[in-house]
């Protein structure tokens, strides 16, 4: 049986808020986490998601975009 854990405690492993972790779930971004009841199952082993928000506050254009 896989081990699953919950959103707290992978915030706390990932070194984020409980909110974010929450957020990456609904998102799709955290693999093969389901949604029970009314909270998130996150497996025992998945990894940080990689953080694609906009750091600096502007957004970035891609390759053939104009203003």
């Amino acid at each position: 049986m896989n081990e699953y854990i919950s959103t707290s405690e992978a915030a706390k492993k990932w070194e984020l808020s409980r909110r974010r972790t929450t957020t990456l779930c609904s998102e799709g971004r955290v693999p093969n986490a389901i949604f029970v009841g009314d909270r998130w199952l996150i497996p025992a082993n998945a990894e940080k998601p990689v953080d694609a928000r906009i750091k600096s506050g502007k957004y970035i254009k891609k390759a053939g975009e104009e203003e």
